[in-house]
């Protein structure tokens, strides 16, 4: 009973998948996610050509790593990446959001900036791994056209890369001191935080060479951890902090989520809510409903509105509403302590949700 992983070595996302599933030590066989498995089996499985794509033994469809995560979380069973602890899990879940869809912009500069050549070879060498290494460079070259010429949509221009790069540089140092005290975020047990994380900390910002020398010379615990958090499959083990703790060590960059993601998902929600109602009856999302303004470094600029890391940070406030009483107590402190408040009393409206692949109104 075995599961296929549809993925790239160069994928971000893939990355984070393969790393949960190489510790949950579950039974599965990674399928190179070239030409032909695009058009074979990714295209008429999702109707859009994206990666990873979970199999499963029994020819379910599952995409996206949060839903891969949660679909493996309930079926295999076994230690689990979410912590008991309400207040580790409501970090860990913002940090999730975090790394998914903030370190992506340090992931995507530093792809484009310094290893530019390496990605094409690599964008050819997973489409088209059958013909000669020059062939592979060229045609990578013409495939990752439209990744790089993403990068204004994410606000990645001239004007913020110096910005961008010192931020990371801070997340960076802040996460190597906090993993001189602790092997992973919450102890000595990978959380679904860590996987977050995961994705553009390994796939591109250790696994790029020119950024992973930067890696390693910034913060070489982090390389560490990246290399540890992806390792082939070994044992489950580990267990999260007791008493719900919070490292404090952790609060650095919890406070950088607040100061520097929040913002944005606060105009995008209502760039949402202005996207609705100009678009009455309408219930599947678009990839961008708009452009804003967002602010990295204390540097403003340009960005797309993209709705999706609404749905993850749906995730966070429905965990959060739950609590009650001390556990609620113990968030509240916590969502204080790192500038959050504003998630206290937020909600996602209109709601959200994942059907066939695709985001839409729930």
């Amino acid at each position: 009973m075995t599961y296929q992983l549809l993925a790239a070595p160069l994928s971000l996302y893939s990355g984070k998948a393969r790393g949960y599933l190489r510790w949950k030590n579950v039974p599965y066989r990674e399928v190179l996610s070239n030409r032909k498995v695009y058009e074979n089996e990714i295209l008429p499985r999702l109707g859009y050509g994206m990666v990873p794509v979970l199999i499963t033994p029994d020819d379910e469809t599952v995409q996206d790593t949060t839903d891969i995560i949660d679909y493996l979380e309930a079926q295999e069973g076994g230690p689990s990446v979410y912590p008991e602890g309400a207040t580790q899990k409501l970090a860990a879940l913002i940090l999730e959001l975090f790394g998914d869809e903030w370190l992506l912009i340090a992931a995507m500069h530093y792809r484009w900036a310094y290893n530019e050549d390496f990605a094409y070879q690599e964008f050819g060498n997973t489409a088209f791994p059958e013909l000669p290494k020059e062939e592979r460079y060229a045609l990578g070259k013409k495939a990752a056209e439209k990744f790089k010429g993403s990068l204004p949509f994410l606000g990645i221009t001239p004007k913020t890369a110096p910005a961008i790069e010192k931020t990371y540089e801070d997340f960076l140092r802040s996460f190597d001191a906090h993993l001189a005290q602790h092997p992973y975020l919450f102890g000595n047990r990978p959380s679904i935080g860590d996987y977050g994380l995961l994705g553009p900390l390994y796939a591109h910002n250790y696994r790029d060479p020119a950024s992973g020398k930067i890696m390693e010379r910034v913060a070489p615990r982090v390389a560490d951890w990246a290399r540890r958090t992806h390792a082939p499959q070994h044992p489950l083990h580990g267990k999260f902090l007791d008493n719900d703790q919070i490292p404090e060590t952790l609060l650095p960059t919890l406070k950088m989520f607040a100061r520097e993601q929040l913002p944005i998902l606060l105009d995008s929600l209502k760039d949402l809510q202005k996207w609705v109602a100009d678009n009455p009856g309408v219930r599947e999302l678009p990839r961008i409903t708009g452009f804003h303004k967002y602010t990295i470094g204390g540097v403003e600029e340009d960005r797309a509105v993209f709705p999706y890391p609404l749905w993850m940070l749906q995730r966070v406030l429905d965990h959060y509403t739950r609590l009650s009483g001390a556990e609620k107590n113990a968030a509240d402190k916590l969502l204080k302590q790192i500038g959050a408040e504003t998630l206290m009393g937020m909600t996602v409206e209109p709601r959200l949700m994942r059907k066939d692949f695709k985001l839409i109104l729930a």
